[in-house]
């Protein structure tokens, strides 16, 4: 790792706002391991792999929700264009 690099750990951590503690609980990895990683400059492929999978599951999430979001859009748009056929035929139906 180039010593001009910020170590992955510390820069996921910054970034979403976690302690070492509370990543290590989110990727399965100790405070201790982490800290190490960190102070020694290192990354395990396991460690660096898991750090990709643990933020491709938040960007998974995200989009699920933007999903939804378009979803409850589509539905409501929906409904309302029936209720104004609705109301367009009954009033071609009360004439």
């Amino acid at each position: 790792m180039d010593k001009k690099e910020i170590h992955l750990v510390k820069k996921v951590s910054k970034e979403l706002g976690l302690t070492y503690k509370e990543l290590g609980e989110k990727i399965g990895y100790s405070e201790n391991t982490l800290r190490y990683s960190v102070s020694k400059n290192q990354l395990s492929g396991q460690l660096k792999k898991a750090i990709e999978l643990y933020l491709e599951i938040i960007k998974l999430k995200e989009k699920e929700q933007n999903i939804e979001k378009i979803k409850d859009v589509i539905s409501t748009y929906s409904k309302n264009l029936i209720n104004q056929i609705d109301d367009l035929q009954t009033k071609q139906l009360d004439k």
